[in-house]
């Protein structure tokens, strides 16, 4: 599973072969949530509000960027490029 990101402490993975719709799993302080790309919602998990927001924020500025990440790690291409962070 590899790391994509890593902002405030929160870090970004996204798993090879798994299922649609596209997706990242966060973990945050001792939370673990997995939040669709497409919509930025949380689908499974829970998260911090604080963290929540800026992975939600996080989601819809790099939405291009993740989306081919997700046809990369379909695809099983190693390693898969970071994608920026939230600044």
């Amino acid at each position: 599973m590899p790391q994509i990101s890593y902002f405030f402490g929160i870090v970004i993975f996204m798993y090879y072969s798994e299922h649609n719709p596209p997706h990242i799993h966060a973990v945050y302080s001792g939370y673990k949530a997995s939040f669709d790309v497409r919509s930025g919602c949380r689908v499974t998990g829970q998260m911090s509000k604080t963290a929540e927001r800026l992975i939600k924020r996080w989601i819809k500025l790099r939405k291009s960027a993740l989306l081919n990440n997700w046809e990369l790690a379909r695809k099983r291409v190693t390693p898969l490029p970071a994608v920026e962070p939230l600044e």
